[in-house]
């Protein structure tokens, strides 16, 4: 069953060219499309969940998704968007880069299901015995250099100088189309409207080498409300890899989006139904400070990336600050976490071996850490039920802080009140 691809992206704000044909064609009959993923990292970003979405929607729509992988175009580096020439990889590292890759794609597209499989190719494979001359001869004379200069991707780096290797990479990727096309019978090719030139090139080849017609389409490059770039942070890319972006921070990054943001993020990046997001926009409208959307956001895709465990675990890590978590909850939290969690909170640092004999609460809190200012007052808000020790409530103004109160085997955290929070680091 065939449903309307282009209907469905269009809706969800992720159509930004298309080539006359495209829709119709896609309508008619089931067609085979793909999208190239660039290996020069071992994880995909955030930033690469808009293709792999495309995919993932043109899958449900009834077509068969492929992801390239550019095992041999990641030795040269797109130009597209870039100011400078990239740092290339050696073929090992690309290798594994590419493995690692090929396992995150495999959570969100469908390799078993019939004639619409989604399948994952790698250009390496049909590169790596195509020699210098052959290229050339056979690829080369087809595509001007007028036409290659003509494209932005050229234009926009001419005054700062190009090399020869990025210049021909175009013409790399349009053969990797046209490869495709003979060979797999691939109609389509997808991307982030920064590759539109690129993609050209392809149908062109085909065009002018086998007198082929084959299609196009882009979606916009997001942006977020701000002007700054999408996917990244203070403290760099967010990335699928747990081990690069903790499912925490993760999770974050999606629940502090801007209202503005999320309204377009949804539409993105979960599957949600048109009815279904309306309906959230209506909730989040009436109670703006809930976050609906954002929660409803953040939920779905760290459970799609990650699992519904570490989805889990990250909103008990979130709930601590507004004093829902507790003692356990701390104790569970990776250092990682346990840092991203109490960023910015003011912090104190004492010697571990003053801990082995224990150190009254009062002078722990005032003397030692200069939480407060006397002790006096330091008594008065143990005696009222206002100190905690790792959110467990300090009952006892005799009560000594020792070793067994170490989280992470060198934090203690302390909490002032209900909102204010100290970190102190033991060395």
């Amino acid at each position: 069953m065939i449903k309307n691809f282009v209907e469905e992206l269009k809706w969800r704000g992720m159509v930004q060219d298309i080539m006359p044909g495209t829709e119709e064609l896609l309508n008619k009959q089931m067609v085979a499309g793909y999208i190239g993923f660039d290996p020069t990292a071992d994880s995909l970003g955030i930033g690469n969940m808009v293709p792999v979405m495309m995919l993932l929607h043109f899958q449900k729509a009834g077509h068969k998704p492929i992801a390239l992988v550019g095992g041999a175009t990641g030795m040269v580096g797109d130009p597209s968007g870039k100011s400078a020439e990239r740092n290339l990889l050696d073929e090992a590292t690309l290798n594994y880069n590419v493995a690692c890759q090929k396992k995150q794609l495999e959570k969100f597209l469908d390799f078993n299901c019939g004639a619409n499989s989604a399948e994952i190719v790698n250009n390496y494979d049909w590169f790596k015995e195509f020699t210098l001359l052959e290229f050339i001869r056979d690829i080369g004379k087809h595509i001007s250099v007028n036409y290659m200069m003509a494209k932005d991707s050229v234009k926009n780096r001419l005054e700062k100088g190009m090399s020869f290797t990025e210049f021909s990479y175009q013409l790399i990727q349009g053969y990797d189309f046209y490869y495709l096309w003979k060979n797999k019978n691939i109609q389509l090719q997808m991307g982030g409207s920064d590759q539109w030139g690129n993609i050209l090139t392809g149908t062109e080849l085909i065009r002018r080498k086998s007198g082929g017609e084959a299609f196009a389409l882009t979606t916009p490059l997001i942006k977020k409300a701000d002007g700054t770039k999408f996917g990244k942070t203070e403290t760099g890319n967010i990335w699928l890899d747990k081990t690069k972006t903790s499912p925490y921070k993760f999770y974050q990054f999606w629940l502090n989006a801007s209202d503005e943001d999320a309204k377009t993020y949804i539409r993105i990046f979960t599957l949600f139904t048109k009815e279904e997001i309306e309906k959230l926009e209506a909730e989040h409208n009436t109670a703006p400070h809930l976050r609906v959307l954002q929660k409803a956001l953040a939920k779905d895709i760290t459970i799609r990336v990650h699992s519904e465990e570490d989805y889990n675990a990250a909103t008990e890590a979130s709930e601590i600050l507004f004093g829902k978590g507790t003692a356990e909850s701390l104790q569970k939290l990776s250092e990682e976490d346990f840092l991203s969690v109490f960023e910015g909170v003011e912090q104190f640092e004492i010697p571990k071996s003053e801990l082995e004999t224990g150190i009254d609460i009062i002078n722990f809190i005032t003397e030692k850490t200069n939480i407060f200012p006397s002790k006096g007052e330091a008594r008065k808000m143990i005696q009222g039920g206002g100190v905690s020790i790792n959110k467990t409530k300090v009952e006892s103004v005799d009560m000594k802080v020792t070793m067994e109160h170490l989280i992470n085997n060198k934090y203690i955290l302390v909490q002032k009140g209900k909102k204010n929070y100290y970190l102190i680091k033991v060395s």
